[in-house]
């Protein structure tokens, strides 16, 4: 019995061997840092145009969407009015000079006449305050002729800056007043543009670390280059700069509003457009890279990754990624240069078994090896 119960005894199973995974080693390369975020454009500058002075619209000399000219005329108003108060002050300011003519040739009079006691004193004196009272009617007439030449320059409404001018808001016929709130157009500079992008203030302190510690290097230049694409995915055709970004964070949105300037010959963006922009940063010379094939995320939405210890046994590691750089993600915490990373194969590792790393030699062959082995599954 005993020798029939060993023969029943079952052999234990063979060892099975270390699976095959393909693994890159990680070194440290050269990157460009970009930062693509959206954004809208923005008049460069835009004026408003409204009457300074009350009448009837006479003319409107300029087609509307047209590009116009800073002092371009733009509409006239019924100068009539203001051709009349003009001519006023122009009679007025005759009739002063006139009587200050006969103040100061009398004046003259008085001064030899006094010394030689053939007037009073009191009769020279009245002499001279008519003559200055006379210089003084003068200086008002002349305020008033500059005044009421003033008012008949603003029957001609002129455009304040250049740019393109959009549709008129009043017609010939139409009464306008001074000081009123209601435009008669609007004149918007298109080129340059504005591009205001909300660029979060955590990325911003990092870029200002990595700019202290020399990881990122600055533009030859110094400038930090832009580019857009447009919201039906295409590339705008030029290239642009970063101008300035707001010293106040926005605590509703955590973030701050970067502006950059775009030139716009052909008036291809106009204001109100969504894009996207691209900071360029820079380049950071010792990036690491990490296909992101090889990079999974746990329940709680961490990346992770199997990484190959020297013993050639596998650990699920959690790391930090950054912005994606073609088809890796830019490493910004938990691998460092000279560690294996498993980008084939991953599905077939397990915390602490024994593999049998393949340095892979290109990565996107691999991914493509991934996807047909995950579909035949």
């Amino acid at each position: 019995m005993l020798a029939l119960a060993g023969c029943d005894s079952k052999a234990p199973p063979p060892n099975m061997p270390p699976q095959s995974v393909g693994v890159i080693t990680l070194q440290t390369q050269a990157v460009k840092i970009h930062t693509s975020l959206p954004g809208r454009t923005s008049a460069y500058e835009i004026a408003q145009v409204r009457p300074q002075v009350t009448g009837v619209i006479q003319k409107r000399l300029f087609t509307e969407g047209t590009d116009v000219t800073a002092g371009q005329q733009l509409y006239q108003i019924d100068p009539s009015r203001y051709q009349a108060a003009y001519d006023t002050a122009r009679g007025q300011l005759a009739e002063a000079e006139a009587g200050e003519v006969t103040a100061r040739a009398k004046l003259d009079r008085y001064r030899s006449l006094v010394q030689a006691h053939a007037v009073s004193r009191q009769e020279y004196d009245d002499a001279l305050a008519a003559e200055k009272q006379a210089q003084g009617q003068i200086l008002s007439a002349k305020g008033q002729v500059e005044s009421a030449q003033v008012n008949l320059g603003y029957t001609k409404m002129y455009a304040p800056i250049s740019g393109r001018i959009g549709r008129t808001l009043v017609t010939v016929g139409a009464l306008v007043t001074a000081n009123q709130t209601d435009n008669t157009a609007i004149v918007t500079r298109l080129d340059p543009i504005y591009v205001d992008v909300n660029l979060p203030a955590i990325t911003l302190l990092r870029l200002k670390r990595e700019l202290a510690q020399g990881r990122i290097e600055r533009q030859a230049n110094g400038e930090v280059p832009v580019t857009l694409t447009m919201e039906d995915g295409t590339t705008y055709e030029h290239m642009g700069r970063m101008a300035l970004s707001e010293v106040n964070v926005d605590t509703s949105t955590a973030s701050v509003v970067v502006r950059a300037i775009m030139p716009n010959p052909d008036k291809l963006l106009l204001p109100g457009m969504y894009v996207h922009a691209e900071l360029d940063e820079g380049s950071d010379p010792s990036s690491l890279l990490v296909p992101q094939q090889a990079v999974s995320h746990n329940t709680h939405g961490d990346a992770q990754v199997w990484v190959i210890k020297p013993d050639d046994t596998a650990e699920l590691r959690q790391i930090q990624i950054g912005q994606a750089v073609g088809q890796d993600w830019l490493v910004t915490g938990g691998l460092k240069a000279g560690e294996r990373v498993v980008i084939v194969g991953v599905q077939k590792v397990k915390p602490g078994a024994k593999v049998k790393p393949e340095e892979v030699t290109s990565p996107a062959a691999a991914a493509q090896n991934n996807a047909s082995q995950n579909k035949g599954q």
